[in-house]
Parts: C-alpha cells; structure tokens; sequence
C-alpha cells in the first residue's frame, strides 16, 4: 500500500504546495493522501502509484515538512529522484 516515486510509473497526482504554510500543507497532504490510496487500491498489485509533491525552494520549510510527512505515514514512501 505504499505509495512511492519511481520513473518507471506514470505520475497520479500532483500536489502544488507552493505558498502554503505548514499547517496547510499538512491538511493538504492528508486529503491528498485519501484520493491516492483510494487510486492505488483501484489498480492492480503491488498497488503503487506515483504522487509528485511540489514545494519549491525558499527556506526549506515546506521541504522537511514534506520529508518529515513522508517518514511518518506508513503508506508512503519516498523513492529517491532517478538521475
């Protein structure tokens, strides 16, 4: 049931956090998250989707906050970029 980056499925969703504070990224991603498992589990096994999370650059805080997001839902996980 996780939900993952890889350059070998095509992207769900993609989620612009762009000019959210914390808080509401938070509620953004956990709504998000719903649609995505939902998604995932409408598919076929090992029921993995693609979800791109935009949060631009600045001071980095949308960042960890993703990061941290990512870390602590056990259904998710964060695959790392392909080069």
């Amino acid at each position: 049931q996780n939900l993952y980056k890889t350059c070998a499925s095509p992207i769900l969703s993609s989620l612009d956090l762009h000019g959210c504070r914390r808080d509401e990224a938070l509620v953004k991603l956990d709504e998000s998250l719903k649609i995505w498992v939902s998604a995932a589990m409408q598919g076929s096994y090992p029921f993995v989707k693609t979800a791109e999370i935009v949060c631009g650059s600045g001071n980095q805080i949308l960042s960890e906050t993703v990061q941290e997001w990512i870390r602590s839902n056990g259904k998710v996980t964060n695959a790392p970029k392909a080069r």
